[in-house]
């Protein structure tokens, strides 16, 4: 399978660059582990709270995660997940509360992914979308789907088994394609859902259908949107979507026709640009760019031949 991530014409796709932190799975079931583990010294602990977490800025210009010492967070013995290990031994967790706590010296914070995932180091930005998502499944899923029992927290936080009927329910993670469509004259296919801002374009997305390959998802999904036939398809990169549960597996697709037929459910406008027009409109103000962790933005570069912003 093709890989365009790493070539050189584009930024690499936010939050999938290597964190440091090694998940450590093997030690989400050893619950002595885990409780030495949570009391060490050095562990580092952050609480998430509606897909958010406090955030702080530092005096030489950076954005970092407000963690404290274990001693230090918030009491809560159930919601509270293991992220992994980073090379110097830092075990660090997270805690899923009603609400983020305060802080005495009023300089933090509340930020998600949107606002702050291209601001956040690596290791930062990894354990932010892993406890995103942990807790974004976690509130959604608290009954088995098999008898209706509430389910108990396992696993450091990544099962929910059920203590009637013995299910056990891991996170859902939801396959959806993202792709920038383009032409025999290379012009891009670009579209503006309908509870979109005036301005706001982007690429084609939707999710995979059961017994569907992603590349069949494509195909229907680009001709569902906006009545345009695509043929050859080409993997890019995915990206994790914690949004609530996506996991956006890009694409480049080439079509084989150009009349577009907006579906107007989801679709309100879509229109081919070639590369001056994208960039006369982008500087005119006219068009909106993608939100700025979005692999929609990455797919645009590729095409376009160079990063759309600094």
């Amino acid at each position: 399978m093709t890989t365009w991530t790493e070539r050189p014409n584009g930024h690499s796709i936010p939050l999938t660059t290597p964190s440091g932190v090694d998940r450590a799975a093997h030690h989400r079931l050893d619950e002595a582990w885990l409780a030495a583990a949570w009391s060490h010294p050095t562990t580092r602990v952050f609480v998430v709270s509606g897909g958010q977490a406090l955030v702080d800025d530092t005096p030489d210009g950076r954005t970092e995660l407000v963690m404290t010492p274990a001693f230090e967070a918030p009491v809560t013995e159930t919601h509270r997940y293991f992220l992994g290990t980073d090379a110097d031994g830092v075990r660090y967790f997270a805690l899923q509360k009603d609400a983020l706590p305060g802080r005495i010296d009023q300089s933090a914070r509340p930020a998600g992914l949107r606002e702050a995932g291209a601001l956040l180091s690596e290791r930062d930005a990894g354990l932010l979308v892993h406890a995103v998502a942990l807790e974004n499944w976690q509130r959604l899923h608290r009954f088995c789907s098999r008898c209706g029992e509430r389910t108990v927290i396992a696993a450091a936080g990544h099962i929910r088994r059920c203590p009637a009927c013995g299910a056990e329910h891991y996170p859902r993670t939801d396959p959806a394609v993202i792709m920038l469509v383009t032409d025999d004259q290379d012009r891009a296919l670009l579209g503006r859902q309908v509870h979109w801002p005036e301005g706001r374009f982007s690429t084609l997305a939707g999710f995979v259908e059961p017994g569907e390959s992603i590349e069949q998802a494509v195909v229907r999904e680009v001709a569902e949107e906006v009545g345009v036939t695509v043929g050859d398809v080409e993997y890019v990169g995915s990206q994790p979507w914690p949004f609530p549960s996506s996991l956006m597996l890009g694409f480049m697709a080439r079509a084989t026709t150009s009349q577009i037929q907006v579906d107007g459910e989801e679709i309100h406008e879509a229109r081919w640009f070639s590369r001056d027009e994208l960039r006369a409109a982008y500087e005119s103000g006219e068009m909106l760019p993608p939100y700025g962790i979005s692999i929609a933005g990455r797919l645009i570069e590729l095409w376009y031949g160079k990063p759309l912003t600094p």
